[in-house]
């Protein structure tokens, strides 16, 4: 993407990633709370949602990224990279100004999430004869989004790129991250990078956190068969019938803290245990629902203690956001403003000259209500 240096818009852009970098200086980053789930209503309809966990503000802004945009991947040593031209428009979440989306759909019903993958990621090897062919993990979403269209695409397109080691500057690290890509008939797989090697997972489940690897945690599913929807019978021990406390008895046991391991049981029992949706409507805002189990209050999950300043480093939900695959529609809400507010891609000019951003900043103010009619 070509810019002027001297657009007064670029200059912003410029001096609030510097401001982000400052702010983050004394904290590594972490994002290992985020939760994804995959709805598919009685009519067909696919939605993809998930909720985003930082410790820092990562400034993000809703962006559509149009047709015929031009890209140029980043090597480990500095040398041009894959370049591509967008060939599918986009609409989603990107962070920090980067021309790059974290979360999203395209033109074509093809969703993507990015998610955190400490301790796990493990990216390809890169020699310099393959620097035309390479991409960091942070531009691997948005190069699935500009160039397909299906998830079968997606899996034959990924043995042409190499995602390799290389450092996010902003961050002074490889972003360790993996993927989970979804189209309009519900198939949906997992991208990971493990030991150096590709793993392409099909996740039928409809389910993503982070780290372990997918494989681990369908493995650990298993550990929590006694789980179940229906509220328990009362037992008889003795002469004494014993009978559950209250509503959700079958459920006792249930991880309910915020480590990636308990939010993939969780999410795969309320996605697969809700009231069928009848259409993508409500589907999504079943999503919106199911996520708000999943959100993470500042403070409460912390790493480490206080900086110098009396900080907290600590993730929380920053935002959550909901695909809706067959109307090309783009929901989110925001730690700060939990009302939905949605980007309709169809609406938008899919051919423009720039990258079209929404700010996601705004605070909610409560609605006073009149006296009643």
């Amino acid at each position: 993407m070509k810019t002027k240096r001297n657009d007064p818009t670029v200059k912003s852009r410029l001096r609030g990633v510097a401001l982000f970098v400052a702010c983050t200086m004394s904290f590594l980053p972490t994002a290992q709370a985020c939760t994804g789930i995959t709805l598919k209503a009685a009519d067909g309809n696919v939605v993809r949602a998930r909720t985003m966990e930082f410790n820092v503000d990562l400034k993000s802004a809703v962006s559509m990224i149009p047709r015929a945009q031009e890209r140029t991947g980043t090597t480990p040593d500095g040398k041009p990279g894959l370049t591509w031209k967008v060939k599918y428009a986009s609409v989603g979440v990107s962070p920090m100004g980067l021309p790059y989306l974290v979360d999203g759909l395209n033109e074509k019903g093809l969703s993507m999430g990015l998610f955190y993958f400490d301790q796990s990621a493990e990216y390809q090897p890169y020699v310099p004869a393959d620097a035309a062919r390479t991409l960091a993990s942070w531009e691997l979403g948005s190069y699935i989004l500009d160039s397909f269209a299906t998830v079968d695409e997606v899996r034959k397109g990924l043995n042409d790129v190499v995602v390799a080691p290389v450092k996010f500057d902003k961050f002074n690290m490889v972003l360790p991250v993996h993927f989970v890509v979804t189209d309009t008939s519900g198939k949906s797989i997992v991208i990971e990078y493990v030991k150096g090697k590709l793993n392409i997972h099909d996740d039928e489940i409809g389910v993503i956190t982070n780290n372990p690897p997918f494989d681990w945690h369908m493995t650990n599913l298993q550990n929590y068969v006694n789980l179940n929807l229906h509220n328990s019978s009362a037992q008889q021990l003795g002469g004494v019938s014993i009978a559950g406390l209250g509503q959700g008895t079958g459920l006792l046991g249930m991880p309910g803290d915020f480590t990636s391991p308990s939010r993939f049981v969780r999410a795969a029992i309320f996605a697969h245990g809700v009231t069928p949706s009848t259409d993508a409507d409500h589907a999504t805002f079943q999503a919106f629902h199911i996520l708000n189990n999943f959100d993470i209050p500042k403070g409460v999950a912390r790493e480490g203690e206080k900086d110098e300043a009396g900080n907290i480093n600590a993730d929380y939900t920053q935002w959550t956001s909901a695909n809706d695959l067959t109307a090309r529609r783009f929901y989110f809400r925001t730690y700060e403003d939990s009302s939905i507010r949605v980007i309709d891609l169809t609406k938008q000019n899919l051919d423009a000259h720039e990258i079209l951003s929404w700010p996601m900043g705004q605070r909610e103010a409560a609605i006073e209500l009149g006296a009643p009619s």
